[in-house]
């Protein structure tokens, strides 16, 4: 993450001062070129161990079993802009490599939480949550709002609901409320963020949002449900779709790594 700046002050402090254009066409040379640090969660070895189990108990998934998937998050979005980018050096890929990605972290002042759901067939409920999210409060807004988006979405009663491990989801009083409602949870591995697709419309929504510079909450939140209801149907059916593929990419490494400490090669 050494930047231009860097190396040229390094190179005068040895008497061989070097213009950054110079440096700049011999790190390309190298295969070095500036990219924005991926931000990816930190994983543990059991956490890289569910990823991993999870990629292949569903290698053989069919296309419309991922079609019957109502995914869900919840995201906070906040007045003033994202979080800035940081570039580095990096060869071909290697932009998942720790040294080369950047930790996330939750700040700001003068934000929204919401929370939303969406399938191949187009976004579903987006409901903004005031206060602090409890067990009781999510239960509330499921009570309202998952049945209603499955509904809309024509997603028939054999529906799978997608939700993260945050201990208000998985509290027995939560997990009560799926089976008096028969609806089918997936099992889903700890720290595994990247790999629910709802977090690519997060990323659509706050980038439309920020281009229109709300100055208020106010208008923050007209600003998001807006942007929410502009998102495409095919936007939402290729982040699906391309899903499979994106599991298989997302563990690769991962997969290999647990080969050779597991069995020697």
């Amino acid at each position: 993450m050494v930047t231009l700046e860097d190396l040229q002050r390094s190179t005068a402090q040895v008497g061989e001062s070097v213009y950054r254009t110079t440096i700049s066409r011999a790190l390309h040379k190298s295969g070095l070129y500036g990219r924005v640090a991926r931000r990816k969660p930190l994983l543990k070895e059991s956490h890289k161990n569910s990823r991993l189990q999870f990629a292949t108990s569903h290698v053989g998934d069919t296309a419309n079993m991922w079609k019957k998937v109502l995914w869900s998050d919840e995201t906070k979005i906040e007045l003033f802009g994202l979080n800035a980018k940081r570039y580095v050096w990096l060869k071909p890929n290697a932009a998942h490599h720790p040294e080369h990605t950047t930790p996330t972290v939750k700040h700001g002042d003068g934000s929204i939480m919401l929370w939303g759901c969406f399938s191949s067939a187009g976004t579903g409920k987006l409901v903004r949550v005031d206060g602090k999210m409890d067990g009781a409060k999510y239960r509330a807004i499921l009570d309202e709002n998952l049945l209603e988006s499955a509904k809309d979405l024509r997603l028939g009663r054999r529906f799978t609901f997608q939700q993260d491990n945050d201990p208000k989801h998985t509290a027995r009083a939560t997990m009560e409320w799926f089976r008096s409602k028969n609806i089918h949870v997936l099992e889903w591995p700890s720290q595994n963020l990247d790999l629910n697709p709802i977090e690519n419309l997060w990323r659509d929504l706050k980038i439309a949002v920020h281009r229109r510079s709300p100055s208020n909450l106010t208008e923050l939140e007209l600003f998001y449900k807006e942007e929410w209801a502009k998102i495409s149907l095919s936007r939402c059916a290729k982040l699906v779709e391309t899903y499979p593929q994106k599991t298989c990419s997302c563990n690769c490494s991962e997969r290999w790594l647990y080969k050779v400490r597991t069995q020697g090669g």
